[in-house]
């Protein structure tokens, strides 16, 4: 029902013409630069942050912003004999194994050094068990996300790599992510973009990516009647 009832609508501005073939992903390597490019600058964020923001909570219920940086060089760090023997030892539990890595990486590595995995991989290929390189791509943003809009930062994520991500929100993603948008139509303040069939939800379009994501968001940064299903605590 909701795949039969959303519409997306784009309108594509100046800015977004210099990557505007990214959306199609018809050239890998522009993604792959993306990517590159958003670890980079997220390592160099985390250098920056103080030492009592690494135990700060995150977006990801559960998990501090130490968690978080620590998971999202797993994929690099763990081979595929050693992600499987995890995987078995969480008895089949994505959630479960993703969860206890996270913890162990997170205690047995200092801040520095969580840091560095991402720069040290900005050209590492790991890619998601779906979704491909613009899956990686979304991967690295959602989860600085989760740790910048946690700790009220500023960062903006670049418009080109918010608009691969969007273009790329499915029905089957956001039941993935267990979100329902039922009702409901995002509309980005400050892009030209606008998802589902509705009453209207305004917010940053990085904020109404991670609501696709299935994060909640601190109260304040959306608007609109139907706003309330999307704020508050947790993921």
């Amino acid at each position: 029902m909701l795949e039969g009832s959303t519409t997306v609508y784009w309108k594509y501005g100046s800015a977004a013409r210099t990557l505007d073939h990214m959306h199609n992903t018809t050239d890998i390597t522009v993604i792959k630069a993306a990517i590159a490019a958003e670890r980079r600058e997220l390592a160099d964020l985390f250098d920056g942050l103080p030492a009592d923001a690494w135990n700060a909570p995150s977006l990801c219920a559960g998990w501090r912003v130490r968690e978080v940086v620590a998971h999202m060089s797993m994929g690099f760090r763990l081979s595929l004999p050693a992600t499987l023997g995890e995987l078995a030892k969480a008895r089949g539990s994505l959630h479960r194994m993703t969860d206890r890595v996270a913890r162990r990486d997170a205690a047995a590595h200092p801040a520095d050094v969580l840091s560095a995995f991402l720069r040290d991989n900005a050209h590492h290929p790991w890619t998601p068990p779906v979704g491909g390189y613009v899956g990686a791509l979304g991967h690295d943003v959602v989860h600085g996300l989760d740790v910048t809009v946690a700790l009220g930062l500023e960062r903006r994520v670049p418009e080109d790599r918010l608009r691969v991500l969007l273009d790329d929100i499915k029905p089957r993603g956001l039941k993935f992510f267990g979100v329902d948008l039922g009702g409901v139509r995002l509309c980005a303040e400050d892009m030209d973009w606008s998802y589902g069939s509705g009453a209207p939800v305004y917010g940053a379009a990085q904020d109404l990516l991670l609501l696709a994501f299935g994060r909640r968001l601190p109260y304040g940064r959306l608007d609109g009647e139907p706003s309330s299903r999307f704020t508050g605590a947790g993921r």
